[in-house]
Parts: structure tokens; sequence; C-alpha cells
């Protein structure tokens, strides 16, 4: 009996199950998937260089159920978060310039008390 008899038959033949790309991704997009490596280069057990790889990749829900959100912080890649950093700024520099000008207010007032001396 070989394959062709038992598909006649009515049986199956067991064999692998095809899964598509589409499949795949959605599987570990919704749990996650981590790869982790370390690259070494020595010299006489002189380590020169280590490497420290460490890849997750996931959906944006998963990562941010792992705690992982660095891309809405990050002015580069969020306007959002490019908006506030620029906001930060602008509020720095006004602060240091008062500060400056409240400075500088002060300066004549010290001339004149110290002419008067």
């Amino acid at each position: 009996m070989n394959d062709g008899d038992l598909v006649q038959s009515g049986y199956q033949v067991p064999g692998p199950q095809t899964t598509n790309l589409a499949d795949i991704l959605e599987r570990v997009l919704d749990k996650g998937i981590v790869i982790a490596g370390d690259i070494k280069i020595d010299l006489l057990d002189i380590e020169l260089l280590t490497i420290r790889l460490r890849l997750f990749v996931a959906s944006v829900d998963t990562a941010k159920k792992a705690g992982i959100d660095w891309w809405e912080t990050d002015p580069a890649l969020s306007s959002h978060a490019a908006r506030n950093a620029l906001q930060d700024e602008n509020r720095e520099l006004r602060e240091r310039l008062e500060a400056l000008e409240s400075k500088a207010d002060d300066v004549p007032a010290r001339q004149e008390v110290a002419a008067k001396h």
C-alpha cells in the first residue's frame, strides 16, 4: 500500500501542517519574541570588545504591556514628544532670560549706590 492508495481509500496521509506568514506574524506579535546574543572579541585572553544584542519583536500593545514605550517619548519618533521637547526648551530659555534680565536690572541700582558712596 502506498500513499496514493491511502488517499484514494479516504485516509489522509499525515504531513507537516502548513502555516502561512500572516499566522506566524500574528502569533509572534501577539505574544512577543525575544532574541538575545553576545558578541565578544578577545585577543590573548584580553577582552577587546563586547556587544550585547537584545531584540524584542512584538506588537505595540504587547510592548506596552511589557512596559516598553520609549518611542512615545523620543522626539525623533513622536511628534507629540517633539512638541513637548520644544515647549520644555522654550520654558527653560524663558526662565534663563528672566534670570539674566533681573541680574541686569540689579547692576544699575548697585552702580548708583556705589557712586553715592
